[in-house]
């Protein structure tokens, strides 16, 4: 695992993989074609995935599913608009902003219901906590700053101008003590920790900011007329979650490092660890509805928190951005 993380529509990035890793349960006969496009390359965030894919949880479900794991150079709500591609991976606040421009898009599944989002600060630098950190730099990138960076400068006074660049490059954090930094936590504090740095760690969900995160946005043709597939993929999804969470991971684990040979065991194990320690799967809904669960309320109180603070604008029918109707079943529920 390199000293990167995934850009949405930023484009930012230098290279990374020549051409999109393509995964694909290939070789059962009489199965349903459809491609999911992710985001970034292979990594233990959409871990659920490739474990429904190599476990053979697609093919059970009649899908012969195409994974396209994305990249620095691709946009993949580009490549989802222009019908390349029949489900993507998003988060709530792109989902929701879609639904404010009137792009076709609809949430069926929701798996982490906290972001995984954190602000990295050094030690013993008088960073301790989210309030200390108004006035001083922190590295946010471009496509950031229009959703959490909004709800930062609203809580905390923070302005534009302690804002830098953020390239998705940890060296300019790991040489200056007075610089903090955005990141996962399912992956920067690991390489922190792998460079000698032991990170402050601000959670953004333990302050309150909500979003959900690893969201399956659907094709609205795909639920008009292939009703019954998505209903297949997204439980097929689920249960790949939870196995991913719950059972050997070694199916997927082996497909991230073949698609992203920089992922080292260890950094995968602290991913999993991390999804499980900081409870990103766990909430209400999903006591009661199982993984992928989403809500009116939780759609609702997200919506709200970003129109008043600037990021989305106001009069937003946010009901158009996701439905309830594939969730809330207890796939795959003990």
């Amino acid at each position: 695992m390199r000293f990167t993380r995934r850009r949405w529509l930023s484009g930012l990035a230098s290279s990374s993989l020549a051409a999109p890793f393509i995964v694909r349960n290939a070789g059962a006969t009489g199965l349903t074609k459809v491609v999911y496009q992710t985001a970034w390359v292979p990594e233990p965030d959409e871990g659920g995935l490739y474990q429904a894919l190599t476990a053979g949880i697609y093919t059970s479900h009649g899908l012969d599913v195409e994974v396209r794991a994305g990249g620095p150079q691709l946009n993949a709500v580009e490549q989802f608009l222009a019908g390349k591609a029949d489900f993507i991976t998003i988060d709530s606040f792109r989902a929701a902003a879609m639904a404010a421009q009137g792009l076709p898009g609809v949430a069926v599944a929701a798996f982490y219901q906290k972001p995984p989002h954190v602000i990295l600060s050094h030690p013993q630098a008088g960073n301790d906590t989210l309030a200390d950190l108004r006035g001083k730099p922190i590295l946010i990138s471009d496509g950031d700053r229009q959703s959490f960076w909004m709800w930062l400068k609203a809580k905390y006074g923070y302005s534009d101008d302690q804002a830098r660049p953020y390239t998705f490059n940890m060296a300019p954090f790991l040489v200056d003590k007075n610089l903090s930094m955005q990141g996962f936590i399912t992956s920067e504090p690991y390489l922190a920790h792998q460079a000698g740095v032991d990170p402050v760690v601000h959670v953004l969900a333990d302050h309150g900011y909500l979003a959900y995160y690893d969201i399956i946005l659907a094709a609205p043709r795909m639920i008009a007329e292939r009703k019954d597939v998505v209903a297949r993929f997204v439980d097929a999804t689920i249960k790949g979650w939870q196995s991913y969470l719950h059972g050997d991971p070694k199916p997927a684990n082996d497909a991230i490092k073949t698609g992203n040979p920089g992922t080292t065991d260890d950094a995968i194990a602290y991913a999993r660890g991390a999804m499980k320690r900081y409870g990103l799967f766990d909430s209400d809904d999903v006591k009661r509805g199982g993984l992928g669960a989403m809500s009116d309320a939780k759609w609702n109180g997200i919506y709200r928190s970003l129109a008043a603070v600037g990021a989305l604008p106001k009069g937003v029918d946010i009901r158009k951005a996701y439905t309830l109707e594939f969730v809330n079943k207890r796939v795959g529920a003990a």
